[in-house]
């Protein structure tokens, strides 16, 4: 087969056509890289990679960033598998934090993966699909003002402020048992490239220096500014599909799905080198 790319969307995710030989090419390699600044989401239907092909894929891109290793349950392990099942996963609470939007390790790392890999290994009969919102092109469509007022802005991101929304709400963070990670995080992320895109997520606790109410604000009008469906895809999952995405240039969430699903994920990520924010 040919490679082939088609646009999913005007602006965000690209459709590519491939057969898995062709994830061994150093030249397609780099071609999924361009592509993935440029359009921030890439999904390769049905490609069906083994786990091994998954890895020698990822390395293929670039350095294997392990920050999920963090967690005990994931020591020794070459991916960060995700499901509601007990039996799969200890830490549940992560996993249901997903179904808001989020940004991948923002608040483990002050510099965050540079790209996430994720393969559908079972999906949900109902629910489950993946929804991305191109924050490149959220940021672009800004006004000259709002761009002027939003550089040089930075966020507390924490572990707590991304699973808050499922927890009791008289739960403090002091009474969580959880992760009490905290990192600061720009607002606008200047990526190798020179292009910009906005840093957001449920796990922005608020801006630093900023009132926290009107910081929480700001954070609520991003959200809903860069989550507008022009921004938007949806993907709907079949077994096999493999989709990558630019991970600060992406905001992603999973659409509820039943914990009885089976539904099963296996994700790895890219690590990325330090660049000026």
């Amino acid at each position: 087969m040919a490679v082939n790319f088609e646009n999913a969307k005007p602006r965000i995710g690209t459709i590519v056509h491939a057969d898995r030989a062709d994830l061994r090419d150093p030249s397609f390699a780099q071609e999924c890289l361009r592509l993935l600044d440029e359009r921030a989401v890439l999904v390769f239907p049905q490609i069906d990679l083994s786990d091994q092909e998954q890895l020698a894929f990822t390395d293929m891109l670039g350095e294997r960033s392990e920050f999920f290793k963090r967690s005990a349950e994931n020591e020794g392990s070459d991916f960060y598998r995700i499901s509601l099942d007990p039996e799969i996963k200890m830490d549940t609470q992560y996993v249901l934090a997903t179904f808001f939007w989020h940004m991948d390790g923002v608040t483990v790392e002050s510099d965050p993966p540079k790209a996430t890999l994720l393969s559908a290994r079972q999906v949900s009969a109902e629910g489950g699909e993946t929804e991305f919102a191109n924050t490149f092109a959220a940021y672009e469509a800004l006004p000259d003002a709002e761009k002027a007022r939003l550089e040089g802005l930075k966020a507390v991101h924490s572990v707590y402020a991304g699973v808050r929304p499922i927890l009791d709400f008289s739960v403090t963070p002091e009474e969580w048992s959880g992760e009490p990670t905290k990192t600061e995080q720009p607002v606008v992320w200047t990526h190798e490239s020179g292009r910009k895109s906005l840093v957001l997520g449920v796990q922005m606790e608020s801006i630093v220096g900023m009132d926290l109410v009107e910081g929480r604000a700001l954070i609520s009008r991003l959200l809903e500014w860069a989550s507008q469906p022009e921004f938007k895809y949806r993907h709907k999952w079949s077994e096999g599909d493999l989709v990558i995405w630019k991970n600060l240039g992406a905001l992603h969430r999973v659409i509820p799905y039943d914990s009885t699903s089976g539904r099963l994920m296996h994700r790895t990520s890219l690590a990325r080198m330090k660049v000026a924010a």
